[in-house]
């Protein structure tokens, strides 16, 4: 993966497919590289600065940050200088919640629709995550964690959670780039491979129950880090 590179951070690059509007790569583009966090919070964006590096006019920038806006990914200060919001320990607990509250509920309503070949695509994106703990691949285990999630949810065609679900991993996105980086290990149990289990056996409550596992274990290792509070104020 090609990296675009400015002063103070890289982004990791993105194919702009030939069906999409420059607006929507750069907004693809910049989603991508929030969701993994490597654009870290408090980062100061410029409209000017990103078109320089992804060489278009301003003018697609403008409409992905807006865009992006809406969703709490980023936030336009009085000055219209566009930052990465810094992370609370409340805003925290309130988006991991709302994680709880929506996912559980996706994924409930996605089993009645989930195919064997859906199975089998969810067990391999399993062993993506799997090979990018091993191999220590921050970026990587947030965005195929993601992939695995948003594979299970989508099975449902009449899911309208998805959309607010991925709104609230990009405002943990940023943060949760530094939290794994600081975790000696990135899991102890497998909630995937229960959830899957679950799947098979097109078991709703036991579905649910590891998707809201999934999510308490990664708020216990985040909240069990030392001067976790430090990097919640900025200053870690």
């Amino acid at each position: 993966m090609k990296a675009s590179r400015s002063t103070n951070f890289e982004l990791r690059m993105l194919e702009k497919a030939p069906h999409l509007r420059t607006h929507q790569w750069v907004y693809q583009l910049l989603r991508r590289n929030l969701l993994c966090g490597r654009i870290s919070p408090g980062h100061a964006l410029t409209i000017r600065g990103l078109a320089q590096m992804l060489q278009v006019s301003p003018m697609p920038v403008r409409e992905a940050l807006h865009r992006l806006a809406s969703e709490g990914a980023v936030e336009v200060k009085d000055n219209r200088r566009v930052i990465v919001p810094m992370m609370t320990a409340e805003k925290f607990n309130e988006l991991c919640d709302l994680r709880i509250l929506l996912e559980t509920h996706a994924a409930g309503t996605a089993l009645p629709h989930i195919k064997a070949s859906d199975i089998t695509e969810l067990e391999r994106i399993d062993g993506q995550i799997d090979a990018a703990v091993e191999a220590g691949q921050v970026e990587e285990i947030s965005l195929t964690n993601h992939d695995f999630h948003r594979r299970l949810y989508s099975t449902n065609p009449h899911q309208i959670s998805v959309p607010l679900i991925e709104s609230l991993w990009l405002q943990l996105g940023p943060f949760s780039r530094i939290a794994i980086s600081k975790l000696e290990k990135t899991y102890l149990v497998d909630r995937h491979v229960e959830a899957i289990a679950a799947l098979r056996k097109g078991n709703a409550d036991d579905l649910c129950r590891a998707i809201e596992a999934d999510i308490r274990d990664g708020i216990a290792s985040v909240k069990s880090l030392d001067g976790i509070y430090d990097v919640f104020k900025g200053v870690a």
